[in-house]
């Protein structure tokens, strides 16, 4: 679900098209959601691919046959920018995909998707309802699964400090909501991940805050050097 005007690629006398012709988000919710996904895992995993609204083409010859993930992530295939993939040619499928709910794609997300990924052998499977009012009502906003002898199993939650967490074997990533948002925890250390747009906005926020309780020192500096010298006119007193 890329832009339509971009140039389809050629395999083998086969035109595979770069783009379904479908927007990549309905709305803000998924937009953001799909985007800082995308930018955390690519801290978290420097050395894997991962894409946003890629085409995935399974079937080598077959160009009616793709997928898009909103994100996928496919360990140890390198960083190079790709315009689809080709399951064939990187001798693997995507470890990994992640589908952000909007109104107009949850059921095929959850039902049609689901058999594809799995046929295609990808390793795990999220849902994610930003809004969490997308999904049938009951239904947890984020949800992850493993396969398991070609179906996909629920990965179990657990409760962290209040928060319910799901774990990424896959990604050795701990997956929690935040703010209409997906954080990811690095399981070795133990540390969010944040990738550098959010960092740099975080070093923003605590420079100004910085600036801001530095100015409200001085301000009450100020204000107690006044009442020291009131009270010394009030006793007669001089200044030193």
């Amino acid at each position: 679900r890329t832009a339509p005007n971009v140039r389809p690629a050629v395999a083998e006398d086969v035109f595979y098209p770069c783009s379904d012709g479908r927007p990549m988000a309905d709305n803000m919710w998924q937009a953001d959601a799909i985007m800082m996904a995308a930018g955390d895992l690519r801290a978290a995993h420097p050395r894997a691919l991962v894409a946003a609204d890629i085409l995935v083409y399974p079937e080598e010859g077959n160009n009616k046959n793709s997928i898009a993930p909103d994100v996928l992530v496919a360990l140890g295939l390198g960083t190079h920018k790709r315009s689809s993939y080709f399951v064939w040619r990187e001798g693997k499928p995507p470890d990994w995909v992640l589908e952000v709910a909007s109104p107009s794609t949850q059921a095929k997300d959850r039902d049609l998707k689901r058999c594809r990924y799995a046929e295609m052998g990808v390793r795990e499977y999220w849902l994610f309802d930003p809004k969490g009012n997308v999904y049938p009502q009951g239904t947890p906003p984020l949800q992850g699964f493993e396969l398991v002898d070609g179906e996909y199993r629920a990965l179990e939650s657990r409760l962290v400090d209040g928060e319910r967490v799901i774990r990424s074997e896959v990604l050795r990533l701990d997956v929690h909501v935040e703010n209409e948002l997906l954080r990811f925890r690095d399981v070795a250390t133990g540390r969010e991940v944040r990738h550098r747009p959010e960092l740099d906005a975080a070093v923003e926020r605590a420079e100004a805050q910085a600036r801001q309780e530095k100015a409200q020192r001085k301000i009450a500096e100020a204000r107690i050097a006044q009442l020291e010298a009131a009270l010394r006119r009030s006793r007669g007193d001089h200044p030193p």
